[in-house]
């Protein structure tokens, strides 16, 4: 399956939204300014995530995971590459982190994925109408391969992965990161008839 331009457009605007709030919930909680590059949104089969992602973060991945259920069910991440992770909480925290995810950075990484998450996944349910459960977020530091491998093994309903690409700015610096949602072919039809029908 290929987004028409209509649809890339449409998911993109809803997402941006989403972004804004997290900005500005991100930059109430720092007490400094932070934005969320605009989104670009690429549509991918689950079983080529591994080799899409690969070519843009390398080594071990700090990803903040978080399982939702509902109308629409599927599991999403904040996905950034293990420097990049430590880089965010340095910026967000003015705060050293001697290049290495402390128990109090990844707890502070876990609340940034934490608000990324809700905020994208409420804006969907709220499109669909629907209420949607999450699971607690969890983070998982280790490859890329062996964390998406654990996600979608076994699960042949999730068949396609919204990549979504965006960058957080802060005044010193920019990270690159990801969000990720592998979802099922129905969970993905009802959502974008509902981007559709907006």
């Amino acid at each position: 399956m290929i987004l028409t331009r209509e649809q890339q457009d449409g998911l993109s605007e809803l997402i941006n939204i989403a972004f804004s709030r997290t900005a500005a919930s991100l930059s109430e909680l720092t007490d400094q300014r932070v934005l969320l590059d605009v989104p670009e949104v690429v549509l991918h089969p689950s079983h080529e995530l591994v080799s899409v992602l690969s070519g843009m973060v390398r080594n071990d991945v700090a990803a903040v995971h978080q399982v939702f259920n509902g109308l629409m069910a599927g599991d999403a991440l904040l996905l950034l590459d293990y420097e990049s992770a430590v880089l965010l909480i340095e910026l967000l925290t003015n705060e050293s982190s001697g290049k290495r995810l402390d128990s109090s950075a990844r707890e502070v990484l876990v609340e940034v994925g934490n608000i990324l998450l809700n905020a994208c996944l409420s804006m969907f349910g709220d499109l669909l109408h629907v209420h949607l459960a999450f699971s607690v977020p969890r983070l998982q530091v280790e490859g890329l391969q062996v964390m998406l491998n654990d996600i979608i093994a076994g699960k042949e309903e999730l068949r396609y992965a919204l990549v979504v690409y965006t960058g957080f700015s802060l005044r010193s610096g920019t990270v690159n990161g990801y969000l990720v949602l592998v979802l099922g072919v129905a969970s993905l039809d009802r959502l974008l008839q509902a981007v559709a029908e907006a």
